[in-house]
């Protein structure tokens, strides 16, 4: 029998993964963290969780065996470090650190301890995205070479506290420039990529217009190319006046191609895949067919949700339309030792560094900036333009 494992959240995001948890054998939430007194006395009576901390670092003194880390972006390094120098494994949310340099020292701190860290990247357990990496590993694309993905999201509404003070929004993502969130598009195709990995990156942006007061521009293009020349384009977009899109999702190879329709999950619109070996004709000769004909590739707890998955599926892209219940199984499955970190530590550093160089690119007007060997040593750091 597997030892129980007890698991701390830090932050109200992690309440998030409690139909996930309530579904694994052995495991309990025994303690949550909030500076916030009212709303952790709130949570932790409503989840019934027995432990209650304001101060991160005494809950990691308590009994706990993992750590989620649900705080703010900025927080997000320092307090895995603290956490895996205390002995607990970790679940940190996106992204993985704000600058270059706590990346170096979150790998450094992970390669010195035995926990087990992985990147909650919720993104890579959406149905869509389980599916995508089942056909690459059919070769269903061929060579593929090209992906495109866009996360626009109307964000204005969570720069300000209820209170009416500003939230940590508006520092580490509206105030800045370039690609600041990028993993919710990276993750699931550098997933369908392999082994690959990222080899420069740029990024244009089109200057502030909806909100001139943040330095977050109303749209930013970056382009990667990785180490095996493929191509990847993503649009992130938090300010303009328009509806959501929070994951439209484009591979294309030699042999196959899928295409993700505009709007929401679930969207009227065809969710497309295409195959030189494709038979089924859309409409006007288009060789398109319904992406989910290959539906019966998903692994068996996808195809028949559990009922935690499916509530959390029917909130959509909020839940990465059922991916928070999957994403916190991984993580208890990887540490307990049963699998490898689905989200390791050098892929979150290479993710979440694409939201650090593109800044420094918009900065010098788009020009590339080369991704540094986060499996390397100390001297991979220096970033040349």
């Amino acid at each position: 029998m597997a030892k129980r494992l007890k698991i701390g959240i830090a932050g109200l995001r992690g309440l998030t993964y409690f139909p996930g948890i309530a579904d694994m054998p052995d495991v309990e939430v025994g303690a949550f963290c909030d500076l916030d007194e009212t709303a952790l006395n709130r949570a932790a009576a409503e989840y019934r969780i027995p432990n209650r901390f304001r101060i991160y670092e005494d809950m990691l003194a308590s009994d706990i065996d993992a750590v989620v880390v649900g705080t703010p972006m900025n927080l997000h390094a320092g307090q895995s470090m603290l956490a895996l120098r205390a002995g607990k494994h970790v679940l940190s949310e996106v992204i993985a650190g704000t600058n270059v340099n706590e990346l170096f020292w979150l790998k450094e701190a992970v390669e010195k301890s035995d926990r087990t860290y992985m990147m909650c990247e919720n993104y890579c357990y959406r149905p869509d995205a389980v599916l995508a990496k089942k056909l690459a590993e059919k070769d269903f694309f061929g060579d593929l070479y090209f992906a495109e993905s866009e996360y626009i999201e109307d964000i204005k509404s969570w720069l300000t506290l209820p209170n009416g003070a500003p939230s940590w929004r508006q520092t580490w993502q509206v105030g800045k420039r370039g690609a600041f969130y990028p993993t919710h598009c990276l993750g699931p195709i550098m997933k369908c990529f392999g082994d690959d990995a990222i080899d420069e990156v740029c990024c244009f942006g089109v200057g502030p217009h909806t909100a001139p007061e943040f330095r977050q521009e109303d749209t930013t293009t970056t382009i990667i190319r990785t180490k095996k020349k493929r191509l990847i384009q993503l649009r992130i977009d938090v300010m303009s006046n328009r509806p959501n899109q929070n994951f439209y999702f484009v591979l294309q190879g030699t042999r196959g191609a899928i295409e993700s329709p505009r709007g929401p999950f679930g969207s009227q619109d065809l969710y497309k895949a295409y195959s030189c070996d494709g038979k089924v004709k859309v409409s006007r000769g288009i060789l398109w067919e319904d992406f989910w004909n290959y539906r019966h590739l998903l692994p068996e707890n996808y195809r028949n949700m559990p009922e935690g998955a499916r509530k959390l599926a029917a909130n959509g892209d909020y839940n990465s339309c059922g991916g928070d219940y999957y994403v916190i199984q991984d993580f208890i499955r990887a540490a307990r030792g049963e699998i490898e970190s689905p989200v390791n530590v050098y892929e979150a550093c290479e993710w979440s560094a694409v939201a650090l160089l593109s800044e420094i690119s918009a900065e010098n007007n788009g020009r590339p900036v080369k991704m540094p060997d986060f499996r390397g040593g100390r001297e991979s750091m220096e970033l040349r333009l």
